[in-house]
C-alpha cells in the first residue's frame, strides 16, 4: 500500500469562496472539506485520498485562498504556494469572469516549474462564463477551460477523466528502481543492519522498496546483517551480481565484499530512481571543498524519533567533520518544513534517499538550491565519498 506521499497529488487553488472546498467534496462524493459562504474557511491544506480508475489512489489537496488578507492570511498564502511545489497537477479555479493577478501569477508559477495545470471556471450556475474571456485564456495558455457547476453531477466524470489525462504517468506508474542493472535470475545480497534507529519487528522503507523491486525483476535475493555477510557470501558457489548495503556500514561491508563484486547502497539506488542523479554526481565532490565555518544542510523527507545513532543529525555531521578536518555548522530539517535560513547560506545540501516522497516533491525541495548554485548530494553518495569508496559504489550505475 502506498503512503500519502507516494501517491500522485492534485492541488486545488484559487481565491477565497471560489468553490475549492466544494470541489473536493464533489470529486470525492463526501463532505470532507468545510464549505461556508464566509470567506477564508479553509486555513491549512486539507488532504483526502480517492481512487481514480487507471491511476490508483490520488491525494486531493484543498488550499487556503490566494487572496487571503492580513499577516495570518499571508502565511496561509505561503502555505498554499508551498503545496503547489509538491503537487503533480494543479487545478486553478476562477469564477465571476475574473482572471486577474492572482490567477495569472499562479499559472506562470506552474509554467516555470513545469507543473501541469487545469483551468476550471467554477460556480457556472451562478455566473455564466463569458465566451470572449474563455477564448482569450485558451489562446494565451493553449489549453481548454473546464466549465463546472458542482450542483450538476454530469460534470463529475468528464472532470475526473480530464484530470486522469493530465496527470503525468511518472506520478503513478512505478519505474523499477534497478531496471537495467539487475535482470531475472541475478543474485543480489542485501545488507540490513539492526541498530537503535531500526524499527522493531520490521524493515525500513528503502529496504522494503528495493526488496520488492528485486522480486518484481525475478532476482534471487539474500538478506543478512553485516555480521553474517561473510558467511552469506561464502555459502554461495558463485559471487553475487550485486551487494546493496545500508550506507551507514559502507566501510565495514566494503572490507568484506571482494573488490570485483559491485557494491552500492539503498540510498544511492533511490537517488538514481528519483530523477536528480546527475545533480548529485556533480555535487558530491564539493565535500572536499568545505572550509571552517561552512554550513551544511541535511534534508530528511520523513519525520522520526531522533536517537544517538541518527544519521542526519549525528553520524553524517561527525563523519563530515572528521573527513574534512573542518569546523562545520550542520543543520537538519525534516519533512517538507521551511528552512531555518536562506538556502544560499549553505555550501552543501545533503538529501536523504527520499523513500517517502514523490520525484516531484523531491525535485521541488532541492530546486531552490540547484538554481542558486549550491551543490547537492544524497546521504548514500556522501557516505560512500567519506568512506573512500565513491567510485566503486557508483560504478554499476555508470556502466
Amino acid at each position: 500500500m502506498k503512503g500519502n506521499e507516494l501517491k500522485p497529488h492534485v492541488g486545488i487553488f484559487g481565491r477565497r469562496n471560489y468553490g475549492k472546498s466544494a470541489l473536493v467534496n464533489y470529486l470525492t462524493g463526501q463532505d470532507i472539506a468545510i464549505v461556508s459562504p464566509m470567506a477564508g474557511t479553509t486555513t491549512d491544506p486539507v488532504r483526502k485520498t480517492m481512487e481514480i480508475s487507471g491511476v490508483g489512489p490520488v491525494v486531493w489537496v484543498d488550499t487556503a485562498g490566494l487572496d487571503d488578507e492580513g499577516s495570518v492570511g499571508r502565511k496561509r498564502i505561503e502555505k498554499s504556494l508551498a503545496v503547489l511545489e509538491q503537487v503533480d497537477l494543479a487545478l486553478i479555479l476562477f469564477t465571476r469572469n475574473l482572471f486577474e493577478a492572482e490567477e495569472v501569477a499562479l499559472v506562470e508559477r506552474c509554467r516555470r516549474r513545469s507543473i501541469p495545470y487545469l483551468l476550471i471556471y467554477s460556480q457556472a450556475d451562478r455566473v455564466p462564463p463569458d465566451g470572449e474571456l474563455l477564448r482569450t485564456l485558451e489562446t494565451d495558455y493553449q489549453t481548454s477551460v473546464f466549465i463546472l457547476s458542482v450542483k450538476n453531477e454530469q460534470f463529475r466524470e468528464p472532470l475526473i477523466q480530464r484530470i486522469r489525462r493530465l496527470l503525468p504517468d511518472t506520478s503513478y506508474r512505478h519505474t523499477p528502481l534497478l531496471a537495467g542493472v539487475v535482470s531475472g535470475g541475478d543474485h543480489v545480497v542485501m545488507v540490513t543492519p539492526i541498530d537503535s534507529s531500526a524499527p522493531e519487528g520490521r524493515m525500513i522503507l528503502p529496504q522494503v522498496q528495493v526488496l520488492r523491486d528485486l522480486l518484481d525483476l525475478h532476482a534471487r535475493v539474500s538478506v543478512c546483517r553485516e555480521s553474517e555477510l561473510a558467511q552469506t557470501l561464502s555459502s554461495h558457489p558463485a559471487p553475487p551480481h550485486l551487494v546493496i548495503t545500508d550506507s551507514q556500514v559502507f566501510s565495514q561491508v566494503a572490507g568484506i565484499v571482494p573488490g570485483h563484486i559491485p557494491l552500492t547502497s539503498f540510498s544511492i539506488v533511490l537517488a538514481r530512481a528519483k530523477g536528480l542523479f546527475e545533480e548529485y554526481v556533480q555535487g558530491t565532490p564539493a565535500i572536499s571543498r568545505l572550509n571552517d565555518g561552512d554550513r551544511v544542510l541535511m534534508l530528511e523527507s520523513c519525520t522520526h524519533n531522533i536517537t544517538c545513532e541518527d544519521i542526519g543529525r549525528v553520524k553524517l555531521p561527525a563523519r563530515l567533520r572528521q573527513f574534512t578536518g573542518r569546523d562545520l555548522q550542520c543543520d537538519a530539517v525534516a519533512g517538507l518544513s521551511s528552512l531555518f535560513r536562506p538556502v544560499t547560506d549553505y555550501r552543501l545540501v545533503i538529501q536523504c534517499g527520499g523513500c517517502v516522497v514523490t520525484p516531484r516533491q523531491l525535485r521541488s525541495r532541492l530546486l531552490p538550491a540547484i538554481e542558486a548554485g549550491v551543490p547537492v548530494t544524497n546521504y548514500g553518495m556522501a557516505l560512500a565519498y567519506l568512506s573512500g569508496i565513491y567510485a566503486r559504489a557508483m560504478q554499476i550505475f555508470q556502466n
